[in-house]
């Protein structure tokens, strides 16, 4: 059986201004409750260069139906919930992982020998 590709979600949040510090902290601070979850591959908080107050949330999953039944759970409402009073406005975006190339500065560099 050939393995999935992983399910992607990506946001866009605008938090309100002068927030920003406090939504950063508090998104490290309820990030396990989504990390924790078995079928999470991971989370990337990104802060934009380009917009003020504008970050962008990547999170993998093994596949769309677990991040799906995670999304309607009690714990992803309670996460949304805590992050609500934070944020100016939102969108998300998912799809399927195609492929990855790893670049060279991510490559281990061979021991001296």
């Amino acid at each position: 059986m050939a393995a999935t590709s992983p399910f992607r979600i990506m946001l866009t949040m605008r938090i309100h201004p002068g927030r920003e510090a406090e939504f950063e902290q508090t998104w490290l601070n309820i990030g396990d409750g989504i990390t924790s979850h078995p079928a999470n591959l991971g989370q990337w908080l990104v802060r934009s260069e380009d917009e003020l107050g504008t970050y962008f949330i990547i999170s993998d999953w093994v596949d769309e139906a677990s991040f799906r039944e995670f999304e309607l759970s009690e714990g992803h409402l309670t996460h949304r919930k805590i992050l609500h009073p934070l944020r100016a406005s939102g969108t998300m975006a998912t799809g399927s992982v195609l492929a990855h190339l790893v670049g060279t500065a991510s490559q281990p560099v061979p021991a001296a020998g």
